[in-house]
């Protein structure tokens, strides 16, 4: 039994869902103590709670610990990852509904799933565009295709739109099976291509979203950018309302957003998501701070060495890389200096 320390480093829950993922794909029992022990609410949250569940399902885990507020879970493998079609609904671990964000749950089995021998299609539903969460878009935008150089074959399908509070998003996440994986190198971003967008209500008027989009194109063309940017309006159970940018330079992708909230502009949601966007173009790195963390864990899984270079080396990534170097599969090296991130596969 690997024992983990759910409160080490940045104590959130990049630490459970990356020793969840581990475990399914060697097979490694593991003991968590401290979940999420520095969250304003700590222990496991409804999105934390169905990812160990949907983990579980696709290893068939034996678990103790698995219920809403624990601290403590004990996950133990029983089989291979095996592919399939399975539905996790984040409303079930919560009576009522719930916003939590099926990214998490998505960035929990892609992996595993993505190394089983055969084809998996999942449905999930809860939140798709959360707040602090990769969003759905940011799913589709960056992270699968970045990935796909990295010989991962997944594709996302948003079939509604499921914003904070009320949830009732739902996506189907398409995965081929029995891939291997090689590593990535991302030291230079080149030169910024474009940037695309997509500004959305649902069950709210079409001018909130035009202007959303309108605010975001003059301010991103005065700073010389060219832009492109979608006003649209999606299905949805509840008012809901953001704006999504890419920005694709010429070897790298990276991505933001700001949310619609009561009593704040349209131009002020797309001012935030631009400030976003400028802060990172001004590093001249070609990896953003969240994507910098997700790319540990493929890297780590493959063939090959990985080197990349970060616009900052934050904790969760700090945090991650130590969480993966538990199950020994790698050496990860973080050069502050440079801000560059190194990871050396064993069995690479």
């Amino acid at each position: 039994m690997l024992e983990i320390d759910g409160s080490y480093g940045e104590g959130g829950g990049q630490v459970l869902r990356t020793s969840l993922s581990l475990a399914a794909i060697t097979g490694q029992p593991i003991r968590i103590a401290g979940i999420r022990a520095k969250r304003k609410k700590p222990g496991l949250a409804a999105q934390h709670l169905t990812a160990v569940r949907a983990a579980a399902r696709v290893c068939h885990a034996q678990m103790h610990g698995d219920a809403l507020g624990s601290l403590n879970l004990e996950f133990i493998p029983s089989s291979y990852v095996q592919a399939g079609n399975y539905t996790f609904d984040v409303s079930e671990a919560r009576q009522g509904s719930s916003a939590g964000a099926i990214t998490l749950v998505l960035q929990t089995i892609l992996l595993p799933l993505s190394l089983a021998s055969g084809d998996s299609l999942v449905t999930l539903r809860g939140g798709t565009h959360v707040n602090f969460s990769p969003t759905i878009t940011y799913i589709q935008q960056v992270y699968l295709p970045i990935l796909q150089r990295m010989g991962i074959e997944a594709e996302v399908q948003l079939g509604a739109w499921g914003w904070y509070p009320q949830g009732g998003g739902e996506i189907k996440l398409r995965v081929r099976g029995g891939r291997k994986l090689s590593g990535i190198n991302l030291v230079e971003r080149g030169d910024l291509q474009q940037v695309r967008g997509l500004a959305v209500v649902t069950q709210l008027p079409a001018h909130i979203p035009q202007r959303m989009a309108n605010r975001a194109e003059n301010l991103l063309q005065e700073a010389g950018l060219k832009v492109n940017i979608q006003a649209l309006r999606e299905k949805g159970v509840a008012p809901g309302a953001g704006i999504f940018l890419t920005a694709e330079y010429q070897n790298s992708l990276t991505g933001f957003g700001g949310f619609g909230r009561l009593r704040m502009t349209s131009e002020k949601v797309a001012e935030i998501a631009c400030k976003q966007l400028m802060r990172f173009h001004q590093t001249g790195a070609p990896v953003d701070e969240h994507l910098a963390d997700q790319l540990l864990l493929p890297a780590v899984l493959a063939t090959n060495e990985s080197q990349y270079r970060v616009a900052e080396l934050s904790t969760h990534l700090t945090t991650n890389a130590a969480i993966i170097e538990q199950f020994r599969l790698a050496r990860i090296t973080l050069d502050a200096r440079e801000n560059l991130v190194a990871v050396h596969p064993v069995c690479g």
